[in-house]
């Protein structure tokens, strides 16, 4: 399986990471990665089909918010801890009135 590009961290930009959060998908990902950590893809509750859910990981690994591996035949995700660095407290405070 190919291993899908992530942004270098220089190209990360508030902008394109506030776009990424701007879907209540994107949120729900965010959140949930937030509080359980790596995840399957598949392994999110979001009631979407798997290519929708696949889009919105795409999305958010595009913005530099997710890293996404493979491992087999698996895909993982998880939050890009070079956000938290560059913009410290942003996903906390959006997805805390995100409500």
């Amino acid at each position: 399986m190919k291993q899908h590009p992530h942004p270098d961290v220089n190209d990360i930009n508030l902008i394109g990471v506030l776009a990424a959060l701007g879907d209540p998908v994107r949120l729900h990902i965010v959140t949930t990665l937030l509080a359980e950590g790596e995840k399957g893809s598949t392994e999110f509750d979001c009631q979407v089909a798997n290519s929708t859910l696949s889009h919105h990981i795409k999305q958010l690994r595009e913005a530099g918010i997710v890293s996404h591996r493979k491992e087999g035949t698996r895909c993982f995700v998880s939050l890009r801890p070079d956000v938290e660095e560059k913009f410290p407290g942003l996903l906390q405070s959006v997805l805390k009135f995100a409500d």
